[in-house]
């Protein structure tokens, strides 16, 4: 792509599915901004989305095939690929060997894989890490509608009068839609309740925060219908005429009832009577509803219990009103269209239905097809260790970190005959590949991808693959040929692909199926690629209709007569042993993505937070022996971890939660996933990542470090270490169990060797204290502060001495003791990532009369792009409010 050309592409991250314009400057870089005309996001992007352009770099890219740890032909790391499919296959069954796929696949990219998986090889050991995000949702949905179909639209938020988010910290996981939800809160007074145990940022910003007890949801919902049904707000004519199953739901929600909910929630009486009134008085309610639905080992209850209270009352499918689920990954949805799950079918089609298979078979021309079910994610992995599958594909993923029990998950792997792994860099799973082949990356691949309302995106390539990669779909499709299956392979394109997929979608349906895209499947080369953003259903011969982007207001569900199913929910709760009291809680937070294989190359969003927490409520933490800012191991009977403590009332007594990204690529003993239960919601297979048992206990450190370096270390020696990118350099925090005997020697090695090398250092008289500073000519080299509590330096200014053209005199004195001078202003922790802004620098203008959010963006622009910091500015502000006024 030609420098100053603007693509117009879609964001890697979160389900919202923003619009992206990427444009390639002169100097090699890629301005990032959003595309204005994309009805998901109108020009917004977050913190994550605006960084996009800092993530390109080569330096840890994959660029070359390779077997065995040494580089290799394509021809040769192919041919060895389809040679051990093929030879287990014939050896041990078709079953014998499985995919492991990744939402960040393009549609395209899971099309193939699947179509290699269930219909060529004849298996349907096809899985993705979709599973442990969307999987409860979708088997809610086909309980429920008979189909995996989300019913409404982004604007419903928008109109709706009550928006409930369960389980979701929007502010931080979808923040794009967040600000949309603001914004009309703002015009029309829209209100806002979170359910959510802790109370995070989107929960201070909500009219009503629901602090309810872990995974509670279905007490809570089952409570609601029976109040639903006590006040007499059920929808005679459209629960008569348009569902089933009304008496077992509602058997099941009087069995719970209010006092049943509010024992299980363990919420006030008077603030669960005002819950349910609210949602009973606001006739226009949207429901939506994330991970904290989702990954329970009760998940698709919880997701029929919300079901359950809209078909009573009849609202769905009209304007301001519904049950949503927000995916987690930018094409979790593309995957179940194409039948990327184990236990679906391409294209909606029922994997159990002896018609629907030979459909499938009939269409793809296939010598068989998957007669049953695969290996959902948790169990393939499990029949990995005990050898039941014994040749394994990952695509796109990093199991080894983000699946729970992962030190299993790593052993599973380690003992596996033959792991092949495609991707971009590196991983904690690459290390156990056989053959490792280089994949191309976002800003290379050439697609479609489907956000959470339905809208199917073009993803563009302005870049070309650096090295050898390849886009994966290209990749899947020469083994194909390999293993003998060249004729139905031969794709040139990615539009054929989809043209392909589009045409399966209306075979046999005449509105039969939800998925419906058979107008797209005769699109031209360059109609392809000038697709303009679309919601599905989109049937031949039908002109699209704004109307018709919403589904079952009017009934027309897809079960076998047409009606909707009420699910009864039964309140069943979940408990902790006197071993491990406390329940772990992972999640994400506001800059990072999933094992930060991509926004961990940006200093921009490392930030905001530059290594692993947990949060810990006070009276855990004083109970535990755990001072703040210390470090706290969390132990369960799977695994350990290692992390910073944030002390915070902010979390939930009797609580903890940590972030998923941290890997051994990032930190020495932060993988919280190796802590994580592997229990599963016994439907959809979807892990319980919400609620683990464990326990808290201090890490008892002999020193804590910290150091800033202008090269990246070879090793590191310490205990615990956590590493991150920095302008001009890397930053680390280090703590050691044990003495060290020579803290110069330790410092020099950390930092490395430069021309002209000059050391400044200080040490107490028992060296409990140490501080040193090397110099290579006036540039500062590095720098180690250590201390026997948590070293007190100003991070953020002392990482800003990296980027310093020259180091001299009395600053260098500063630059010792971790303290700015007067005359250069401390940052303070980064608050606002997309415009670098820090918490010191918001309490000065704040200090100077920014009495308010939007007072302080107009000084500082901080919270004015993506606004996912504004909760935390508001903190900012109320805290020197209270100050003044003691």
């Amino acid at each position: 792509m030609e420098s100053g050309t603007s693509t117009r592409t879609t964001c890697p991250y979160c389900g919202v599915g923003c619009g992206v314009m990427a444009t390639p400057q002169e100097d090699g870089s890629v301005a990032i901004k959003g595309d204005e005309q994309h009805p998901a996001n109108y020009g917004r992007l977050c913190s994550k989305g605006s960084a996009l352009g800092e993530t390109l770099s080569l330096d840890d890219r994959l660029l070359y095939p390779e077997i065995a740890g040494h580089r290799a032909r394509w021809d040769e790391a192919l041919d060895v690929v389809a040679q051990r499919f093929s030879e287990t296959i014939s050896e041990h069954g078709p079953e014998s060997v499985a995919f492991y796929g990744s939402g960040q696949l393009l549609t395209e990219d899971y099309y193939v894989a699947n179509k290699l998986m269930k219909g060529f090889i004849g298996a349907a050991n096809i899985d993705t890490n979709s599973r442990l995000c969307m999987a409860s949702s979708v088997a809610g949905h086909i309980r429920a509608f008979g189909s995996d179909t989300v019913p409404g639209t982004y604007v419903d938020v928008e109109e709706a009068d009550l928006v409930v988010l369960v389980g979701s910290n929007m502010t931080w996981c979808h923040p794009v839609l967040f600000q949309r939800l603001l914004a009309a809160r703002e015009r029309r007074g829209t209100r806002i309740v979170v359910i959510d145990p802790r109370r995070t940022v989107t929960a201070e910003a909500a009219d009503l925060h629901l602090a309810i007890a872990p995974n509670s949801d279905v007490a809570l919902f089952a409570g609601l219908l029976d109040h639903l049904n006590r006040m007499g707000l059920r929808d005679s004519g459209y629960v008569e005429h348009h569902t089933a199953g009304l008496e077992g739901a509602l058997e099941s929600a009087r069995e719970c009832g209010f006092p049943g909910a509010s024992t299980a929630t363990r919420l006030p009486a008077e603030q669960l009577r005002e819950f349910y009134t609210l949602w009973s008085r606001s006739e226009r309610v949207v429901t939506a509803y994330s991970q904290g639905v989702n990954q329970s080992v009760v998940g698709t209850d919880k997701v029929n219990a919300i079901i359950n209270c809209h078909l009573f009352t009849g609202r769905i499918g009209r304007p301001g009103m519904g049950p949503f689920s927000l995916t987690g990954q930018p094409n979790a949805m593309g995957g179940r269209e194409v039948g990327g799950l184990a236990n679906m079918l391409a294209a909606h089609l029922d994997i159990n239905s002896p018609s629907h298979r030979e459909l499938v078979r009939s269409f793809w021309a296939s010598p068989r097809i998957a007669e049953r079910p695969g290996l959902k994610a948790v169990d393939l992995f499990r029949a990995i260790g005990e050898g039941r599958v014994k040749a394994v594909w990952i695509m796109g993923t990093n199991p080894a970190d983000s699946l729970p029990d992962a030190d299993a998950v790593q052993e599973a792997l380690r003992s596996c005959p033959f792991v092949v792994v495609s991707d971009i860099t590196r991983t904690d799973t690459t290390q156990h590949a056989h053959v490792l082949l280089p994949a191309a990356a976002w800003a290379e691949k050439s697609g479609t991808v489907t956000n959470s309302e339905r809208r199917i995106s073009r993803q563009r390539s302005f870049l070309k693959p650096p090295g050898e990669a390849q886009p994966d779909w290209r990749i899947i499709c020469d083994v194909a040929a390999r293993m003998g299956f060249a004729e139905a392979f031969d794709y040139q394109s990615p539009a054929e692909i989809f043209r392909e997929h589009a045409a399966l979608s209306g075979i046999a349906n005449e509105g039969t199926r939800d998925f419906d895209i058979s107008a797209c499947a005769e699109l031209s080369e360059s109609a392809y690629n000038t697709l303009e953003p679309f919601q599905w259903p989109r049937r031949q011969g039908e002109a699209s209709d704004a109307d018709a982007t919403r589904f079952f207001a009017q009934g027309g569900f897809y079960t076998p007569d047409r009606r909707g199913r009420f699910v009864p929910t039964p309140v069943v709760l979940q408990s902790v042993s006197p071993e491990f009291p406390l329940i772990l809680n992972t999640g994400r937070i506001r800059d990072q993505w999933h094992t930060m294989t991509r926004t961990a190359k940006t200093p921009r969003l490392m930030s905001h937070y530059a290594e692993s927490f947990c949060e810990i409520h006070p009276d855990d933490a004083e109970a535990a022996g755990i001072a703040p800012a210390t470090l706290v191991r969390i132990v369960s009977p799977q695994g350990t971890a290692v992390v910073r403590a944030l002390v915070t009332e902010r979390q939930q007594k009797g609580s903890i939660f940590v972030p998923m990204h941290w890997t051994d690529q990032q930190t020495a003993q932060g993988r919280i996933g190796a802590a994580v239960h592997p229990g599963v919601d016994p439907i959809s297979g979807q892990p319980g990542l919400k609620f683990s048992g464990a326990r808290i206990e201090p890490f008892d450190a002999a020193w804590y470090g910290f150091a800033v370096l202008r090269d990246r270390p070879d090793k590191i020696t310490a205990d615990y270490w956590a590493l991150a990118r920095a302008e001009g350099g890397w930053r680390v925090e280090l703590a050691g169990a044990g003495p060290v005997e020579d803290w110069a020697a330790y410092a020099a090695d950390l930092i490395g060797s430069g021309e002209n090398l000059e050391t400044l250092s200080y040490s107490d008289q028992d060296q409990a204290s140490f501080r040193l500073a090397s110099f290579s000519g006036n540039a500062l080299l590095g720098a180690l502060f250590v201390s026997p509590q948590p070293v007190a330096v100003s991070r953020t200014w002392a990482v800003e001495r990296l980027k310093a053209s020259a180091i001299n005199g009395m600053e260098r004195l500063r630059l010792l003791s971790g303290r700015p001078g007067l005359d250069q202003p401390d940052p303070g922790p980064i608050v606002c990532a997309c415009f670098s802004v820090g918490a010191n620098q918001i309490a000065a203008a704040v200090e100077s009369g920014a009495a308010s959010v939007e007072a302080v963006g107009a000084a500082l622009r901080a919270g004015t792009n993506c606004g996912s910091c504004r909760v935390e500015i508001r903190r900012l502000i109320d805290a020197a409010a209270l100050k003044k006024a003691v």
